[in-house]
């Protein structure tokens, strides 16, 4: 299928200031459309000043109407235990510290041993404290309604436990860039009045469907896929009204197995459904399980498990290169493959009785080599859903190009400096690409941007924006680098030689 040539990689983007900041609106007219049918996140990874700890912006649709979501949270949660009181201020009690933030489950662990210790010795030392005082009780929620006077749109506002939500309803048919344009003013302003009026001056934020960088890919941004992100929308809905299946009686799935060949974009969609659910993403690693020394690796299996069955929040759990940590079971009698059983057939029970004991996990394994896994592992019930992840084809390639080149405009153009030519033709990259997947057309621009910033380093000029040419020559220099690497070796008969 050839692809569309219409397709475009220059945003549209419109730009307001308010309370001191400069706001820039990505693609409005889009991001409205594509609230139809599934929920939009915005603002994601944007920074704000002290006191403020992150700010979240939604947008969610049923049959009649459009909801414009806020969450702006200060100071630290409650209860939250700081790494650094309980070890101090060395640098090993600020390394913890930044590991424990950092989501790092073996330091979480250590810091809540030293804490459950110091706590221990200072009930011994002072008796009284076997019997603290009762919490005060959490003052109730305040609740009061602001208006964004351009627009007219009218918000609610509740202020509970160091955390302001805005709710704003708009009737579907209603809804306008200008309704998206007045929530994004009434959320400066209440970042304002935590932060001091003065905090947002010369600050810049935008506002898009793709912001966050990599660790904030959305499943918006995923091209040449469409089958696959359909199937990951209904999961995460299923996350999304857990109401709806207890009534039914119906049970989501558990897990997922994504297979294809290397890079496809399994990892990233893994990170596209944590985002999509709003789940931590955790991925477990190869060196976190196995081990050398005996039944060392059995127990880890059993740790991570026996974690996951704590997570009190919705958790996507990534096994990358599956087939590197579960082998497959019943091969050789080896001490080895032995252990490799052992974990795998722990790893069935664990993966068995995990939705029933935290139905906020969900679980992902991704691996280029299905045949080398125990069908038994990933039967359903424990892996419900198996997609296969192809190399893309023109149209999925053009999708892919448009959106890696969209991004990069919006996160490095700026008012004097154009980083891509007028005459780029991202239909036509996506016939010279023929072969190349996700991960070569990422090395392809990845090429072209180094080759421009060390043009501008030697000649200490500003270098022309990428032209159809510079990319033209990247596409051919990465098809003739991926060219030795897919041609099978010598020897092995099992890769596709002729015997």
């Amino acid at each position: 299928m050839e692809p569309d040539a219409t397709y475009t990689v220059r945003p549209d983007l419109r730009t307001f200031t308010h309370a001191g900041c400069r706001v820039t609106v990505v693609d409005a007219a889009r991001i409205l459309a594509t609230v139809d049918g599934q929920r939009v996140e915005l603002l994601s990874g944007a920074a704000f000043p002290s006191p403020v700890r992150g700010v979240s912006v939604t947008l969610t649709r049923d049959d009649a109407d459009v909801y414009l979501d806020a969450s702006i949270r200060t100071g630290t949660t409650p209860g939250e235990v700081k790494p650094v009181t309980v070890l101090g201020n060395d640098p090993i009690g600020v390394f913890l510290s930044r590991r424990v933030d950092a989501g790092d489950v073996w330091a979480t662990r250590l810091v809540d041993g030293v804490g459950a210790v110091i706590a221990n010795v200072s009930r011994r030392l002072d008796p009284s404290e076997d019997a603290p005082e009762p919490a005060p009780e959490p003052p109730a929620p305040a609740e009061a309604s602001v208006r964004d006077e351009t627009s007219g749109l009218t918000a609610t506002a509740r202020t509970a436990e160091r955390t302001v939500v805005l709710r704003a309803e708009v009737p579907a048919a209603e809804l306008s860039v200008d309704h998206l344009e007045g929530f994004c003013r009434l959320v400066l302003d209440a970042v304002a009045e935590a932060t001091g009026p003065d905090a947002l001056s010369g600050r810049t934020v935008t506002v898009s469907a793709t912001s966050g960088g990599p660790d904030r890919v959305t499943l918006d941004q995923v091209g040449g896929l469409d089958d696959i992100v359909n199937q990951l929308r209904e999961i995460a809905a299923s996350f999304r009204h857990p109401q709806a299946l207890a009534r039914w009686g119906a049970q989501r799935p558990q897990g997922a197995l994504f297979y294809g060949p290397p890079g496809t974009g399994k990892t990233m969609l893994a990170r596209a459904l944590a985002n999509e659910i709003g789940a931590r993403f955790r991925e477990i690693r190869t060196t976190e399980i196995l081990d050398k020394w005996l039944g060392a690796s059995e127990r880890n299996i059993k740790q991570i498990f026996r974690d996951a069955r704590r997570y009190s929040e919705p958790t996507v759990m990534l096994f990358d290169e599956f087939d590197t940590i579960i082998g497959y079971a019943g091969e050789g009698g080896d001490a080895a493959s032995q252990a490799i059983n052992s974990v795998a057939g722990i790893f069935k029970q664990e993966m068995t009785s995990l939705v029933d004991a935290n139905p906020n996990v969900f679980v992902v394994a991704t691996t280029n080599f299905p045949e080398r896994i125990d069908p038994s592992l990933i039967r359903s019930g424990r892996f419900d859903v198996k997609l296969a992840v192809p190399a893309p084809d023109a149209t999925g390639r053009a999708q892919i190009l448009a959106k890696m080149i969209r991004q990069l405009i919006v996160e490095h153009e700026v008012p004097g400096f154009r980083m891509f030519a007028d005459d780029v033709d991202i239909a036509e990259c996506a016939t010279l690409s023929q072969g190349l997947t996700g991960a070569d057309l990422k090395e392809v621009l990845r090429r072209v941007q180094l080759a421009k910033a060390m043009r501008e380093a030697r000649t200490g000029t500003p270098a022309p924006a990428i032209s159809q040419e510079d990319l033209r020559t990247q596409i051919t220099a990465v098809r003739a680098a991926q060219a030795p690497a897919r041609r099978p070796p010598p020897g092995f008969p099992f890769l596709g030689r002729p015997t």
